[in-house]
């Protein structure tokens, strides 16, 4: 079975979107998408430094934009399940035919703004934990005052908190972590610090009626599958402010009976994590159009 996924923000580096916009209609695409939202995503794609894309307005529709793209290039393809870390749950909703291409930029755009917004009150971040136990780990991020935004499995947890509290972290790591390493992020996501987004996300998605997916769904929340358009926007609207538990999601996949995984662009992230926590499952991530004639290959074979 296929599960097809969605990195999310951290991904992106500068010019990713450029090789994609070569193929046929994709600038076109890209342009109608860049005036429904009311942002320059071939500019920002292509030309912008890091510091420009580390914007969360601008690199969450980016990475939800250059995912579409890259599964669309695919072809037709029929997943056996979908899903996406964080921001990339927008573009598995996408795949999964509960919102529209522009309307999962709409409310992406619309998420990111208000996101933007609610870092700009504290001084927050993110940063990967490498190594280490999760019974560990995850009591002494609660006595730095941090929380386990990200569960992602395979070993890696990311916490997130004040800027005071993740270098209170770098100082003080749990036992058995190798690395802290900050994320390119501008603020402490999924956690209470993101409260004041959810509202005006929650607002802006009754604007929209989802449809229910038509392949299985799995969910950040708990790694469960959802079954109706409106439980799944509901998901979306209140993952802003919870954690994400990916190692949830890896093993209701593995209950699916996953053989096969591909990461959309800008891949790399998910199937480094599935290649340590779902051995024997192969992997594929679209990096550049390069990537696409194998990942059509292992698509094949498998969905």
């Amino acid at each position: 079975m296929l599960v097809l996924v969605a990195p999310g923000q951290g991904a992106q580096t500068p010019g990713f979107l450029t090789p994609w916009l070569d193929l046929p209609g994709a600038a076109d695409r890209v342009a109608a998408w860049s005036d429904a939202i009311g942002l320059d995503l071939a500019h920002y794609g292509t030309q912008a430094d890091a510091e420009e894309i580390r914007d969360t307005a601008v690199a969450q529709p980016l990475l939800v934009a250059a995912g579409l793209l890259s599964a669309a290039a695919l072809g037709d393809i029929t997943p056996g399940a979908v899903a996406g870390h964080s921001v990339g749950e927008f573009t598995a909703a996408a795949f999964a035919g509960v919102l529209d291409d522009t309307t999962a930029l709409t409310l992406v755009r619309k998420r990111g703004l208000a996101m933007a917004e609610a870092a700009a009150i504290t001084a927050t971040g993110m940063s990967a934990l490498l190594g280490g136990d999760p019974d560990t780990t995850v009591p002494h991020l609660e006595k730095l005052g941090l929380t386990p935004a990200n569960v992602n499995g395979a070993g890696q947890i990311v916490a997130a908190g004040t800027l005071e509290q993740l270098a209170a972290l770098e100082a003080d790591k749990p036992e058995g972590v190798r690395r802290v390493v900050a994320l390119k992020v501008a603020g402490a996501f999924h956690t209470h610090h993101m409260a004041p987004a959810v509202d005006k996300l929650a607002k802006a998605a009754e604007e929209f009626a989802p449809a229910d997916p038509a392949v299985a769904y799995v969910s950040n929340k708990d790694g469960r599958t959802v079954a109706t358009g409106d439980e799944v926007v509901a998901r979306l609207v209140g993952q802003v402010a919870n954690p994400v538990r990916w190692d949830l999601c890896m093993e209701t996949f593995q209950e699916l009976g996953v053989t096969a995984l591909v990461e959309v662009c800008p891949g790399g992230t998910l199937t480094g994590i599935a290649k340590r926590a779902l051995p024997g499952v192969k992997t594929l991530a679209l990096k550049t159009p390069d990537d696409l004639d194998a990942a059509r290959e292992l698509i094949a074979e498998h969905a």
